[in-house]
């Protein structure tokens, strides 16, 4: 099968943690060992990541650069994001997967320049401010922030992708057998002049779900692999009683109150990418991609058979692979 996954910004540098090399590399061995088992049980698998952690950082590192007349833009930033990450997920399953080409390829996401996101700031980014530093920002900086838990954060304009440029390469790097890694951050985020076909640099930064939801369905995949620091999605959560999902329709998803800055998004990815093509999306934990998409944990995302609607794609097989029955249950 061919399965795109994307794994979570967060997931490589987690709440709390200080944002040095050595913590990253941890968490991506741990990510990288995951994947690896895809792509050994015989699946084709390209793979993207978030970069929300990544450029907060580096956003705030060239803001306070005394040596710059203005900081770098988010593009730009994001660029720095998908080689930083890139390279550390290559290296890691080019240890594993010896004999097998492994590429990480930089990649421009098209967005829409009148996206009503542009004046809606939702992504976050970086790391967590207490309410004075979030006010000391805002008016130093003209950052916007919103409230991520019990902290602030900045956050960001996050319009939907429209198109992935490399998608040729993407599919002829893959038509070499090669592990391909594309789309990081959700792709360096670009606008393209109707007239010259140019392509310019924004101030945004896509959300990788989206993009990876996106990528999945242009790669005609049968599997989006949602993968995160948490093992399932959960109605009610936040509230006393949390239920995790084993199975769910794109109707349910849509239905829950998930926070629009981090699980909602994955959310709407999954439910998207099932609806639009009949193909299963799965989210579950970072360290177990294979039982995620077999069904022995996570949360496993089909649209219900419609006379409009795509035909379903085949479900994975395995001891605990979801069956029909369990589509049918799924509420």
């Amino acid at each position: 099968m061919r399965i795109v996954a994307a794994i979570g910004g967060n997931a490589l540098l987690q709440r709390g943690e200080h944002p040095d090399a050595a913590v990253q590399q941890h968490h991506v061995h741990d990510a990288a060992r995951s994947l690896a088992a895809l792509v050994t049980a015989g699946h084709e698998v390209v793979i993207t990541h978030g970069n929300g952690p990544q450029i907060g950082l580096l956003a705030q590192e060239s803001e306070a650069d005394p040596a710059l007349t203005a900081p770098y833009p988010l593009d730009v930033l994001g660029a720095q994001t998908q080689g930083m990450i890139g390279t550390l997920l290559a290296r890691e399953l080019t240890g594993l997967l010896p004999g097998r080409a492994v590429t990480a390829l930089i990649t421009h996401t098209e967005v829409d320049p009148h996206d009503p996101a542009f004046h809606r700031p939702t992504k976050f980014i970086g790391g967590q401010l207490t309410d004075r530093q979030a006010r000391l920002m805002e008016i130093e900086r003209g950052w916007t922030t919103a409230r991520d838990g019990a902290r602030m954060r900045r956050v960001v304009p996050s319009p939907r992708p429209t198109a992935i440029v490399e998608l040729p390469a993407i599919q002829a790097l893959l038509g070499t057998g090669a592990v391909v890694i594309a789309a990081g951050g959700g792709g360096i985020p670009v606008t393209r002049d109707p007239d010259t076909g140019r392509v310019r640099g924004v101030e945004a930064v896509v959300d990788k779900d989206l993009a990876a939801a996106l990528l999945a369905e242009q790669l005609d995949a049968d599997v989006l692999l949602i993968l995160t620091d948490v093992t399932h999605v959960f109605a009610g959560w936040g509230s006393a009683h949390p239920e995790p999902l084993l199975t769910a329709t794109p109707e349910r998803l849509r239905a829950l109150d998930l926070p629009e800055g981090s699980m909602g998004p994955k959310a709407d990815a999954a439910a998207t990418f099932a609806e639009r093509t009949g193909g299963l999306a799965a989210i579950g934990p970072l360290d177990n991609a294979l039982g995620t998409i077999l069904g022995t944990t996570g949360t496993t995302v089909r649209a219900l058979p419609t006379a409009a609607g795509p035909e379903p794609k085949a479900l994975p097989t395995g001891p605990s692979a979801p069956g029909p029955a369990d589509q049918r249950a799924a509420v």
